[in-house]
């Protein structure tokens, strides 16, 4: 975004289109040269994310956990559909309540709890003599599993510069993969254990990476610099961003450049409040949209219909020996995890608009193949499924939100569409078995082909591409596409201050 005088802002207002914004590190930016990130900026997502791996290691398990405790506890359909859904369930008021903790304690703090939801979660679970200690234990690890999904993707975002920040986002999914394959591998490490055991076994190892996670996020993660300098803490925000950025770089501009984002939000909005996402102008209206839409789309393309049943599908598909079925699963998993590294290159190279068209059409016709086959050709279609949804949906739904949203309510909005995320997935994996049982496998593989081809048009149409572009500048980028005057005056005000020498003021935070 160059420094523009006030006229040239003000004349959008006449039909013409201002171009004010740019892709770059800040407004000043106008470098060629990709930046080099330090060792630091990795070793800190790398921490983020292994609050990730957590995330998957319950989906992992639970894929083997579910048809083990079915048979413990003589569950029907429906209660085995409600023990896996019931972690979607309590994520979504786990997601809600991440908003009120990231604002007001920081998101290292934020990952402490979630952390501390696994730990008491995976304790009770593993632990549970009835159906109901089950779904008590469960609570825990899906109000843990609903933190997790607000803050991985929020605190890499904060953190990274905007030239590596679709790959650097997309390790929060690498790690959610990554916990998925070792979910998996413990049905193996524990095979030929008694099944009672077995299960509970499985279920206990999830304490041990969240209290890693808690010593990583006391002792060794740095607090979000967005958020240092939303709270008056420039001195310390500095310091982060002077270790995240290359030796040399000048993090003075990106530090004006967030403070004049929150302020340009408080002239446009007169509120960082909740009324900024009940009562949106149009850029922030558009905003919502594309945020909430994607959250939406990543669930309502069926992948938790798939992840949670894979022992179901591979059973279905005409695979009996126990061995194989674990092979596939294993396969199938780090199948998932090789393709997750090759979308989070390709969404900074090629851009998050072709990468998420290319991720759901290509999974609308791995629906259409698993629809139509058996057998091998049935197990490429859950292969293409899942190597499709990790190149695009899967760091897509999340890397979307957390970069577009602006400081002032990016974690509210994350919360948002976290909570719309979750309430999606409770209906998918609460209702998959049933569903397809009364409507028949290939309908339900048709439906679910159908609803991808409905949110890649809806994609093409409202997301604009935003590779390469500084978190700040977000608000303003929207702005332009929907000609909301309220944002663009005021950056005219900001810019008049400027011209007339005069500094943005920031209240502290009391």
């Amino acid at each position: 975004m160059t420094s523009l005088s006030q006229d040239a802002i003000s004349s959008g207002s006449s039909g013409n289109k201002t171009i004010l914004t740019h892709e770059g590190e800040h407004h000043k930016d106008r470098s060629d040269t990709t930046l080099q990130l330090p060792r630091a900026t990795y070793l800190y997502a790398m921490c983020a994310c292994l609050n990730s791996v957590n995330l998957g290691f319950d989906i992992g398990a639970t894929t083997n956990v579910g048809p083990l405790v079915e048979v413990e506890f003589g569950l029907t359909m429906k209660e085995r559909e409600l023990f896996v859904a019931s972690i979607n369930f309590w994520a979504i008021f786990g997601g809600f309540l991440s908003n009120y903790f990231c604002d007001k304690y920081g998101r290292r703090k934020s990952f402490v709890i979630a952390a501390i939801g696994f730990i008491i979660g995976s304790i009770i679970t593993g632990s549970s003599s009835s159906y109901t200690m089950l779904m008590f234990g469960r609570m825990f690890v899906g109000l843990g599993v609903g933190f997790g999904l607000a803050i991985d993707p929020v605190y890499i975002s904060e953190l990274t510069p905007a030239a590596h920040r679709g790959k650097m986002v997309s390790w929060s999914e690498v790690g959610i993969n990554a916990g998925l394959v070792f979910g998996f591998f413990t049905a193996i490490m524990f095979y030929g254990v008694e099944d009672s055991l077995e299960w509970r076994l499985m279920l206990y190892m999830g304490t041990l990476l969240p209290f890693v996670m808690i010593y990583l996020a006391l002792k060794v993660m740095p607090e979000s610099p967005r958020w240092l300098v939303s709270n008056g803490k420039d001195d310390e925000a500095r310091v982060v961003l002077q270790e995240v950025y290359p030796t040399g770089f000048d993090v003075d501009p990106v530090i004006a450049d967030i403070k004049e984002a929150l302020e340009r939000e408080r002239i446009a909005e007169k509120s960082v409040g909740w009324s900024v996402i009940l009562c949106p102008t149009k850029a922030f209206r558009r905003m919502l949209l594309v945020c909430l839409g994607t959250a939406i789309a990543q669930q309502a393309c069926g992948i938790d219909s798939i992840q949670y049943y894979l022992v179901d599908l591979i059973k279905a598909s005409g695979i009996e020996s126990e061995t194989n079925q674990l092979g596939l699963l294993m396969f199938l998993g780090l199948l998932k995890l090789v393709f997750v590294f090759l979308g989070g290159k390709m969404f900074d190279k090629t851009g998050r608009r072709p990468m998420l068209s290319l991720s759901l059409l290509g999974m609308g016709v791995a629906c259409v193949i698993i629809a139509f086959t058996k057998q091998g050709a049935q197990i490429a279609g859950m292969g293409l499924y899942l190597s499709f949804f990790s190149i695009g949906m899967g760091p897509g739904a999340w890397l979307i939100p957390s970069e577009i949203f602006p400081t002032s309510i990016r974690a509210r909005g994350m919360s948002l569409a976290t909570l719309l995320n979750r309430i999606v997935a409770t209906i998918v994996s609460s209702t998959f078995l049933t569903t397809a049982d009364s409507m028949g496998w290939t309908e339900y593989f048709m439906l679910l082909a159908g609803v991808c081809l409905f949110f890649a048009i809806f994609l093409v149409i409202f997301l604009p591409e935003t590779k390469g572009r500084s978190l700040e500048d977000m608000s303003l980028y929207f702005a332009e596409i929907t000609n909301d005057r309220s944002i663009l005056d005021a950056e005219a005000t900001l810019r008049k201050g400027e011209e007339e020498g005069t500094a943005v003021e920031m209240a502290t935070p009391a």
